[in-house]
């Protein structure tokens, strides 16, 4: 059976890959569906879905050529696989009584006013937060602004992946991880955290735009099960429609967990790669850290939720 993946950053949020890279990488590794699941942002869909479909166009038209023409392009098919569907989604950071707890859209109505809307206020609430850690590294002696985080990197949503990175290409630090031990990571003096969304709202906001929301790789909050079962129930209630089961770095034990957590609410399961390009060394798109598979048949269940 064909794989999907269905948790994929570009670098319109803190991915190494462009939106369309994206799609040429998923036809090299055969994927039938991916979903873009930026950070907070859903700048990169349009260009992603209207590339796939540009390469949709191309190979009909080429399927109407003479046998000596169409033989480069069925070559070229052949190398590079099928034409991949490109899932609009996103990924929404929240709080949790203390806990960063992500929700992932899939088949958001990315145009829809309201949705926008509410996501430009959320984004705003994310540069207000950004303008004063800069402030505080400038205090520390760190020549940083915001201005000079946007010119580097244009086209993201500014995350705090982006100071590391600023910080060790300046030479402030000999490793991202040293700019978040030093500066930067939960407990450094240059953060400030960011008024946060719950999970429950950013449940809300997908339900809004006509999308699917999906709990977010769970194992990785560190929840024990009864805090973790309490937050599974609430989001059930707020409209919750799956949960991610299948992960990149989840253990056999902690699929199954997460498999028996989803059965018990009713919640459709979910997979994703968390795929991040040469930000996530050796993590790879559809296939994680080498024996994650996700396949169609998740991708298929979660269609069937979709409101006609």
């Amino acid at each position: 059976m064909p794989a999907v993946d269905l948790h994929v950053h570009s670098n319109r949020s803190d991915g190494s890959f462009t939106p369309r890279q994206l799609v040429d990488y998923a036809m090299e590794k055969g994927l039938a569906a991916f979903a873009l699941t930026d950070h907070d942002t859903i700048d990169g869909l349009e260009e992603a879905i209207q590339y796939a479909e540009s390469l949709r166009t191309e190979r009909k038209d080429n399927s109407g050529t003479s046998r000596a023409d169409a033989a480069p392009a069925a070559e070229d098919a052949k190398r590079r696989g099928p034409v991949p569907e490109v899932i609009p989604g996103i990924e929404f950071s929240t709080e949790y009584q203390g806990n960063d707890v992500h929700i992932l859209g899939l088949y958001i109505n990315y145009h829809n006013h309201v949705f926008i809307r509410r996501l430009r206020d959320f984004v705003d609430s994310r540069t207000t937060r950004n303008q004063k850690m800069c402030r505080l590294l400038q205090d520390a002696g760190i020549d940083l602004t915001y201005e000079a985080l946007l010119s580097r990197f244009p086209d993201a949503v500014i995350t705090r992946a982006h100071y590391a990175k600023y910080m060790l290409e300046q030479g402030y630090v000999k490793s991202m991880s040293e700019a978040f031990d030093r500066y930067i990571g939960d407990d450094g003096p240059c953060f400030i955290p960011r008024e946060k969304v719950t999970p429950a709202d950013a449940v809300e906001l997908v339900l809004s735009a006509g999308g699917i929301p999906i709990l977010a790789h769970p194992v990785l909050y560190h929840m024990g099960d009864q805090e973790l079962d309490t937050l599974t129930s609430q989001l059930k209630q707020a409209g919750l429609i799956g949960l991610e089961a299948v992960y990149s770095t989840y253990t056999a034990a902690d699929e199954r967990r997460m498999r028996g957590l989803a059965k018990k609410y009713g919640l459709l399961v979910s997979g994703g790669s968390d795929f991040h390009g040469a930000n996530k060394p050796g993590l790879d798109l559809g296939t994680g850290y080498g024996s994650l598979f996700i396949p169609l048949s998740l991708l298929e269940n979660l269609k069937k939720a979709l409101k006609v």
